[in-house]
């Protein structure tokens, strides 16, 4: 009989494992709390509109590709994915435009427009960072179970390259001239919720594959690879119950032999893959006598990354601004100082906005568009008072909308509307701290150093997700899902 996994959440890395492990032959039950799959990536329906919950940029399609492939199925005949050139619109100061682009000379000709002299830098930043990646990127492929995975070949070879005690920002800085050039090149240490001046610069490959190879939406939204890779579940046998809460992981002897559902019922597996949130599921699916390494001591003492404020906009009226917009602080420096080192709110943050109506029509009706906006914030440990600070904060980030972009009569087209605070993270999506991007990128909790793929407190556990080897990030988390599902059928990932 063919041994069955049971894995808890069906997030991206679930759905990875999942659909690797189904296509495998193994018997494969996903419980998933809500009534879809995707968890923060998601759609969120209000009405006529959709939105994704989390992730918006889809990168490294090279990493889905091979899911996909390796799974027996096509990509490009699954989702309909659109390439975005520019690749966004980063305004500084709340004026002056910047439209990154991926073709290398394009984007040397825009570096010269915006910021003259900074071209052949720019040539420069391409041609060594490129060399770090092709290093460093390998060594996010494979499980780092001890400080012995060290010695293989892949990481020596990488070594030279790491830059862990430098910056982001210090490393990436060194190139450009322009201070806002320099932000421009440096924001993407955002996308593991830290400051750049904070985030070890072995994460500089976040630039460089952006730049390298592009940024893409799939029609439907980034929650369509989730809804797709269920469909591939279920096709090779696999099932997935929603609605279904797990309770508890039951752990006999160290060893994982099962769940308990909130419905009272036993599940038993030879194998169960944890994609929760990692310090949530240990602090409450997990039982701390089963715990001894991850003490509820211990997860209190570990670094978080920052969280989000979100707001979801179904309005009335077509805007002619780009796909992805970055709407930086007046400050960059103060206002990521605010969100990791005071954790206060900030006067004038920065403004993330999506309009993927412009790309996407069936996300909102004809004439209409789905306005996603995202706030990097502290999060929970912050103490902020989300109760009595959401609609004070909430207009002041409309304000700054309709202040530093066109979206002069935003509020007046607002049909529907939904607040996500850190509060709601935490509450209502299980996450600790609220902290969306999982436990911090540090060098301290890295690759061994962080919580193992294989999991290392009982036998037959695997995680994945951000709060996993290799980390936050989409890409990361197919990694992630690759990696355990590859441990588990004895096909390692290359």
């Amino acid at each position: 009989m063919n041994k069955k996994i049971v894995i808890i959440g069906a997030g991206p890395g679930g759905l990875t494992a999942g659909m690797l492990l189904a296509h495998r032959g193994f018997q494969v039950d996903i419980y998933e709390k809500d009534a879809r799959v995707g968890g923060r990536n998601a759609a969120i329906k209000l009405g006529d509109y959709t939105f994704d919950t989390g992730p918006t940029f889809l990168m490294l399609l090279e990493t889905l590709e091979q899911t996909f492939r390796d799974a027996g199925r096509d990509m490009n005949k699954l989702l309909d994915l659109r390439r975005l050139e520019p690749m966004y619109r980063l305004r500084f100061h709340g004026s002056g435009d910047f439209f990154p682009v991926s073709d290398e000379r394009k984007m040397v000709e825009e570096v010269e427009r915006a910021f003259p002299g900074d071209g052949k830098n720019y040539l420069r930043f391409r041609e060594q960072e490129g060399r770090k990646f092709q290093r460093v990127y390998p060594c996010l492929k494979v499980p780092y179970d001890s400080l012995l995975s060290y010695l293989k070949p892949r990481f020596l070879k990488a070594i030279p390259r790491l830059d862990p005690f430098a910056s982001v920002y210090g490393r990436l800085a060194s190139y450009f001239t322009h201070d806002d050039l320099r932000i421009a090149m440096t924001f993407q240490a955002k996308y593991l919720g830290m400051s750049p001046w904070e985030c070890p610069a072995t994460f500089t490959i976040l630039s460089v594959i952006e730049h390298t190879y592009g940024i893409y939406h799939p029609i439907g939204g980034l929650n369509r690879i989730s809804e797709v890779m269920a469909d591939c579940i279920a096709q090779d046998g696999g099932k997935v119950h929603l609605n279904a809460p797990v309770r508890q992981l039951i752990v006999k002897d160290r060893v994982a032999t099962g769940v308990l559902l909130e419905n009272g019922e036993t599940v038993e597996a030879d194998a169960v893959i944890v994609n929760p949130d990692f310090a949530w599921a240990m602090s409450h699916i997990v039982k701390p006598e089963d715990r001894r390494k991850y003490t509820d001591a211990k997860l209190k003492r570990m670094d978080y990354s920052c969280s989000t404020f979100m707001l979801y906009l179904g309005v009335d009226k077509k805007y002619d601004i780009p796909h992805h917009n970055i709407i930086f602080a007046r400050s960059y420096r103060d206002n990521v100082d605010t969100i990791v080192r005071t954790k206060t709110l900030p006067a004038d943050p920065s403004v993330y906005i999506q309009n993927a109506s412009i790309t996407d029509p069936t996300l909102a009706p004809a004439g209409k568009s789905a306005i996603y906006v995202l706030v990097p914030i502290a999060n929970q440990t912050s103490g902020i008072d989300w109760n009595k600070e959401k609609k004070a904060f909430r207009d002041l980030v409309i304000r700054t909308i309709v202040e530093k972009t066109e979206l002069k009569d935003l509020e007046q087209h607002i049909e529907v509307e939904q607040v996500i605070t850190p509060a709601d993270w935490q509450r209502d999506y299980h996450i600790y701290h609220g902290a969306t991007f999982n436990l911090s990128h540090k060098i301290s909790q890295m690759l061994s150093f962080r919580p193992h793929n294989r999991f290392e407190e009982f036998g037959n556990c695997y995680l994945v997700g951000g709060g996993t080897h290799p980390g936050s990030g989409l890409p990361t988390i197919y990694q992630s899902g690759r990696i355990a599902a590859g441990m588990i059928s004895g096909r390692p990932v290359d």
